[in-house]
């Protein structure tokens, strides 16, 4: 039998716009064009982070088309291009030309120094296209670079500059465990020190339960999620207190069904990634509204171009539609909305999953052999999170009914 809450997010959800898939495609792959224009607004401002816009949108592209379609789309392949042919180089190409050979990493574009950040995008990218084990990739000069910016207390600099950020910690790992070169947390000389690395993201816990960029910043929801992430490839995820940073979280959704980043803070398309992954980690998507939440995300979409805004009504660009698209894809939305008004089941696309801990379909995880502690809500505390679910149920059944009071 269902409730009146089901019948009331199933109404809501028969008045939402479909998925724009077709467009969204169409939006992403004219990215390249404008970001080879240096004259452009798109170039100008993807010039010092085009690593990064690759992986988004080739990680979006990814979780609405067949791999195939992808290679097609993207250029994916190793074959060099010959000028009797014409055609632009392939991403896999312009990847290893951001190759930096003094630092051992990648940069954010050709000539551009190594950095942590970019490092983790082009092995991802390199990891969708299956070509890690291409002869220009050198593990063994590419670990090391990450390994040196290890700092003795177990933190990581994102570059030889020495800033430190907790987002550098999820990086390092993720990257070493693309590369097969993480050791376990018991390992004492391994090419880095798990064991150390989870105690210093354990360190930057808050009294609410999340996480800042390093000890005793501010609890933010993109933080928590490098630092639940980091802790999960660590096997670890018993330093963080999991009801109270799970609390926290959930008390992010907006009326607007919504998340963000912090109290106070408008709702923004990019945390649906950012809580949803964490939440999927701790095992506690249940605590928000998965369809209000794919709501807000579906409302932010351009219905005459394609791609996501960060809110409704706002300009698309390629970072929210990748967040927005591996928002939909967590909680299993696009298999059942509307895909550019489509009715027909037979009609509807299937679509690739994406992982939470290493943001890459799960097939290609799954291909790599990566490993990630996730939570159960079977296992440990089921009783006392049951009572948790329920006060927090009500909990929402009492604001919503009094945020109507306040409009009647």
């Amino acid at each position: 039998m269902s409730t009146a809450t089901e019948k009331e997010d199933n109404d809501t959800l028969s008045n939402l716009p479909p998925f724009y898939d077709n467009l969204h495609k169409t939006y992403i792959t004219s990215l390249a064009s404008k970001i080879d224009k240096p004259t452009s607004y798109e170039g100008a401002v993807m010039e010092h982070l085009r690593m990064s816009g690759v992986y988004w949108s080739i990680t979006a592209l990814s979780l609405i088309r067949s791999p195939q379609e992808v290679d097609e789309l993207m250029g994916l392949t190793t074959t060099p291009t010959t000028s009797q042919d014409d055609k632009r180089p392939s991403i896999v190409d312009w990847v290893f030309a951001c190759y930096d050979k003094d630092s051992g990493g990648f940069g954010g574009n050709i000539g551009h120094d190594g950095h942590l950040l970019y490092t983790l995008s082009a092995l991802q990218i390199l990891a969708i296209a299956n070509k890690l084990d291409d002869e220009r990739l050198n593990v063994e000069k590419v670990s090391q670079f990450i390994a040196q910016l290890q700092q003795p207390d177990g933190s990581f600099a994102g570059d030889g500059w020495g800033e430190i950020d907790t987002r550098f910690s999820y990086c390092a790992l993720s990257a070493l465990a693309i590369l097969q070169k993480l050791p376990s947390p018991e390992e004492t000389d391994g090419i880095v020190d798990v064991k150390k690395a989870a105690e210093y993201v354990a360190s930057c816990k808050n009294f609410d339960g999340g996480f800042g960029c390093v000890p005793g910043a501010e609890s933010h929801a993109g933080q928590i999620f490098c630092c639940v992430g980091a802790l999960s490839i660590a096997q670890s995820l018993h330093l963080l207190d999991a009801d109270l940073l799970s609390w926290w979280l959930a008390e992010r959704q907006c009326d607007s069904g919504g998340l963000n980043g912090r109290p106070e803070k408008q709702a923004d398309v990019c945390y649906s990634w950012w809580i949803l992954s964490a939440l999927s980690i701790l095992g506690k998507v249940p605590w928000i509204s998965t369809d209000k939440l794919g709501g807000f995300i579906l409302q932010c979409q351009d219905e005459e171009d394609g791609g996501i805004a960060d809110r409704p009504g706002n300009m698309p660009d390629v970072f929210h539609t990748f967040f927005g698209i591996a928002g939909l894809s967590l909680i299993g939305y696009l298999n059942r909305v509307r895909i550019d008004g489509e009715e027909d089941e037979e009609e509807r696309r299937v679509y690739r999953k994406i992982d939470p801990v290493y943001a890459l379909p799960t097939d290609v995880v799954e291909r790599l052999g990566l490993s990630g502690q996730i939570m159960s809500r079977d296992v440990g505390k089921s009783k006392e999170e049951d009572e948790i679910n329920e006060r927090l149920k009500m909990y929402c059944v009492l604001k919503d009914k009094d945020e109507k009071k306040g409009l009647s």
